[in-house]
C-alpha cells in the first residue's frame, strides 16, 4: 500500500518508515529537519530511497499534497518537548494540524487514519493498570493538546477508518532521548534522583512499529483506541540496572533527594521563562524520576493479536549495540 508517515524524521516515525519500506510498501514521509537528530534520520531515510516532504500540516494544501494517493495515514507528528513557546503552539500543531490532516485525508480518499497519541493523556498512574477505559486527566499542555486531538480523530469516524494508539515510553535503535542515560551510565556519571521506585512500562520500537502496522490492516482496529506498552513493568532502579548490565557497567547505588531538584526546577521555570531563556532544569525533565505508569495492553492483544515480544533486557542490549555501531558510546 501507499502509506503516509507524519513525524517521519522523529524516532518512532523513522523506524516505522524504514520498516514499512523494507516490507514493500510505498512510503511518503512528512517531517522536519530542525535538529541534528532529525537530519541524521533524514540521511538514513534517504539512504533507503525514502524522500522527505517538509511543510506545516496545518496548511491544507500541503496536507492534501502529501496525502494524495495514500491508502493509509499514520500521524505521529507532534509538538512535544519544545521550550519557550506559548501553549497555543501545542494546540496549533497537535490539534489544528491533526484536524487539517484529517480533512486532507478525507478529500484524498484515504482509507484508514491511525493517530499516534500518548499515555500522557492519563496524567499519572492512579493505582490500577491504566487502560482505554481509564478517564484521561492530562497534567500538562502536551497531554491536553493530544487528548483534544484524539477528539478530532473520533469526530471523523464517519468519514475515515480511524484508530487511536496511546503510545507508552518508547526506546530502541534510533532513539536519542535515552542516549543520555546510556552515556551517563557508561561514563559512571549517573545517579538516581528520588527513590527510583516509580514504575514504568517501556516498549521497544520494533514492537511498537509492528503494533502500528497491525492497526493499519486489522478491521478490528476501526473506530477503536488502544494502549500499546512494553511487556513488563519495572521501577526506575530496575531500568537503570538493566541498562548498566547491557553496557557491562555497575549500576550506581547513590541517590539524591528529589525535593531540591524540584524546587530548583520550579524556580528556574518562573524566573527564566519570562526572560525567554530555556530553563536547564524543569519539572517535565524530572518526570523520569517521579512519574509512574502501569498499563494494560490487553485490548490490543485481544482485538489486534498484538503482544510485545522483546524484554527490556533484550531491548537494551539491542539499543546499546546500535549506539556503539553509530559511535554514540
Amino acid at each position: 500500500m501507499k502509506l503516509l508517515v507524519t513525524g517521519g524524521t522523529g524516532f518512532i516515525g523513522s523506524r516505522l518508515a524504514l520498516d514499512a519500506h523494507r516490507g514493500g510498501h510505498q512510503v511518503v514521509v512528512a517531517g522536519q529537519l530542525n535538529s541534528a537528530a532529525e537530519q541524521q534520520r533524514a540521511q538514513e531515510l534517504a539512504g533507503a530511497g525514502i524522500g522527505i516532504e517538509q511543510g506545516p500540516l496545518q496548511d491544507l494544501n500541503f496536507a492534501r499534497r502529501v496525502a494524495a494517493g495514500c491508502e493509509v495515514v499514520i500521524h505521529l507528528a507532534a509538538a512535544q518537548h519544545e521550550a519557550n513557546v506559548a501553549d497555543s503552539y501545542f494546540f496549533d500543531v497537535n490539534v489544528h494540524g491533526t484536524r487539517t490532516l484529517l480533512e486532507a485525508s478525507r478529500l484524498a480518499g484515504v482509507r484508514r487514519f491511525v493517530y499516534g497519541s500518548t499515555i500522557g493523556v492519563y496524567g499519572e498512574y492512579s493505582g490500577q493498570a491504566l487502560n482505554e477505559d481509564t478517564p484521561p486527566r492530562p497534567l500538562n499542555v502536551y497531554g491536553r493538546s493530544k487528548l483534544q486531538a484524539e477528539g478530532e480523530v473520533a469526530a471523523y469516524r464517519d468519514h475515515l477508518e480511524t484508530c487511536i494508539v496511546r503510545i507508552s515510553e518508547t526506546y530502541g535503535p534510533g532513539d536519542f532521548r535515552l542516549l543520555k542515560l546510556f552515556r551517563a551510565l557508561d561514563r559512571g556519571r549517573f545517579f538516581i534522583i528520588g527513590s527510583g521506585l516509580n514504575r514504568r512500562q517501556a516498549i521497544h520500537v520494533a514492537d511498537l512499529v509492528r503494533g502500528l502496522m497491525q492497526a493499519t490492516a486489522n478491521p478490528a482496529a476501526i473506530g477503536e483506541t488502544f494502549v500499546m506498552a512494553g511487556r513488563e513493568t519495572m521501577t526506575t532502579r530496575e531500568m537503570v540496572q538493566a541498562v548498566a548490565n547491557a553496557l557491562g557497567r555497575r549500576a550506581p547505588h547513590w541517590r539524591a533527594p528529589l525535593w531540591p531538584f524540584l524546587a530548583a526546577a520550579v524556580t528556574m521555570e518562573y524566573t527564566l521563562k519570562p526572560m525567554g531563556i530555556n530553563p536547564p532544569l524543569h519539572r517535565r525533565r524530572l518526570d523520569f524520576f517521579r512519574k509512574s505508569f502501569v498499563l494494560s495492553s490487553a485490548k490490543a492483544h485481544r482485538q489486534l493479536d498484538f503482544s510485545p515480544t522483546l524484554s527490556f533486557a533484550q531491548g537494551t542490549v539491542d539499543t546499546a549495540t546500535w549506539y556503539r555501531a553509530n559511535g554514540l558510546l
